[in-house]
């Protein structure tokens, strides 16, 4: 599957790290499932703190719904939003490398403009 320029524009701004893709698609296969953030950490083996940034980040995305219990679940804001994370499960399903890259991409384009904002310019 060719990745169009909204597809490549939405892995880049919805996920920070392939954490994130990883969540959304443990969220995506139940997504009439509360899940509590213990669970998720269980389920990805990850850690507390790269589950909460990765939930932050989905939530953020509009592709993630959070109860006063923290519990999330899988709850697009929008149609356009669930056809793109669709077809991010989709691309990252045949070409799960190239979805690595362009989330580690982002994430390094994200740290230089932050870095670049403390350089000292010469006027």
């Amino acid at each position: 599957m060719p990745a169009n320029a909204d597809l490549l524009a939405f892995i880049r701004g919805s996920f920070r790290s392939i954490w994130s893709m990883e969540l959304l698609l443990l969220l995506k296969s139940d997504p009439a499932r509360f899940w509590p953030p213990g669970e998720l950490v269980a389920a990805l083996r990850g850690s507390d703190a790269v589950v909460a940034q990765s939930l932050a980040s989905l939530v953020a995305a509009g592709l993630v719904l959070e109860e006063k219990d923290d519990r999330v679940r899988y709850a697009p804001a929008t149609d356009e939003i669930a056809a793109l994370a669709n077809q991010a499960e989709t691309y990252y399903a045949s070409k799960p490398d190239a979805v690595r890259r362009l989330i580690v991409q982002a994430s390094q384009d994200q740290l230089r403009a932050f870095s670049d904002a403390f350089r000292l310019r010469k006027d």
